[in-house]
């Protein structure tokens, strides 16, 4: 996902998908129902997807045929070099005349870091809820507000419908350097690959821990380390690392506070104390930490506990998939064949997944 340039990039899965599949089953319903809504605009989209190939034919335009030729080739690379699910995704393309794909909505606690769930068929609990209609989203924000929550509100260029569709190509790409791309795609591919269900923390902490690994190799052997796309690649992977020790250390400072407990107001009140000084030391620092102007946005977001819950969702503070991945000596395809033995098994899947590689598992 990226969200402006306050967001790293990634992508998301939703269960929108889980609407379609069951929309006839739903069909008596209300018509505002979420699954009828939401289930009805996917099955559109679906229905407007062409061919990449025949959207990328002699007379399409240039950029169009450049892009779909490097998602041919991303899409190989995924599925022949690293191994991930062999499937008809992102071989067909909708136009669309806004630049994201859906809006997506994720609450919090305001006085700890206790996510706000929903509960869907087939995939169990995830910690948001997708749209497709922003004013759906700013509705159930609106609701989740009411109930005395933090909530965030951000649009998204992808997600997975996890096998029961062909994921397609939206026009938006097109403009998206190759590195982003190839995350993005490899990302989605993965949640088509593994995903546990009522393991949300794990599922997108191993999508964006491949994509990003994946990408990296994907640029390296098509483009070469010495190649401007490389160097643009590890220009945004140190921002973006950059930006998540900033949000890290946020967290921690909020973390214990949430600890240490006392009055709701005077926590709340501390919080965004802490919260404020944050976001002015990193205005103050930013010359001399990030390489681009992609964050600058942060320090004057309405941070929240929802919007920092997003980091903690996404990314591995532990580096618990970084050490399992230098004890196999940066093997993915083997990484990748480890996690995909994990469908079905009980227990905690980083362990399993430490067992599958035949490693101890980390603290």
């Amino acid at each position: 996902m990226k969200t402006g340039s306050s967001f790293p990039s990634a992508a998301i899965s939703f269960p929108p998908w889980a609407a379609a599949v069951l929309l006839a089953a739903f069909g008596s319903l209300l018509p505002g129902c979420y699954v009828l809504r939401q289930g009805g605009v996917l099955l559109s989209y679906q229905s407007r997807a062409v061919p990449l190939t025949e959207a990328a034919g002699p007379d399409a335009p240039e950029d169009l045929r450049l892009f779909a030729a490097r998602v041919e080739d991303i899409r190989s690379f995924a599925l022949r070099n690293l191994g991930l699910k062999e499937n008809r995704n992102y071989t067909r393309f909708v136009e669309l005349d806004r630049d994201y794909l859906a809006v997506v909505v994720s609450a919090s606690r305001k006085d700890s870091f206790r996510r706000h769930q929903w509960r869907y068929p087939l995939v169990g609990t995830l910690p948001y809820k997708g749209f497709f209609d922003p004013r759906d989203a700013r509705r159930e924000a609106d609701s989740l507000k009411a109930r005395d929550l933090d909530v965030w509100v951000r649009r998204v260029d992808a997600f997975s419908t996890l096998g029961w569709f062909s994921d397609p190509l939206y026009s938006y790409m097109i403009s998206y350097p190759p590195h982003r791309l190839a995350e993005l795609l490899i990302h989605e591919q993965v949640h088509a690959t593994v995903f546990l269900k009522n393991q949300a923390q794990f599922n997108e902490e191993l999508a964006e821990f491949i994509g990003r690994e994946g990408a990296r190799l994907y640029i390296e052997k098509t483009y070469g380390r010495g190649s401007a796309e490389f160097r643009r690649m590890e220009d945004e992977e140190a921002d973006s690392a950059t930006f998540l020790a900033v949000l890290g250390d946020l967290i921690r400072k909020l973390e214990e506070l949430y600890r240490k407990g006392g009055e709701r107001e005077t926590i709340l009140s501390r919080k965004a104390e802490i919260i404020q000084r944050a976001q002015e030391d990193f205005a103050a620092d930013y010359p001399r930490l990030f390489r681009s102007g992609d964050y600058r946005g942060f320090a004057r977001l309405p941070v929240n506990n929802a919007y920092l819950e997003l980091y903690r969702l996404y990314h591995d503070d532990s580096g618990y998939f970084d050490r399992l991945f230098r004890g196999i000596g940066g093997d993915l395809p083997r990484f990748i064949g480890a996690a995909k033995t994990l469908r079905g098994r009980r227990g905690d899947p980083k362990m399993l997944l430490a067992e599958a590689l035949g490693l101890e598992p980390s603290p």
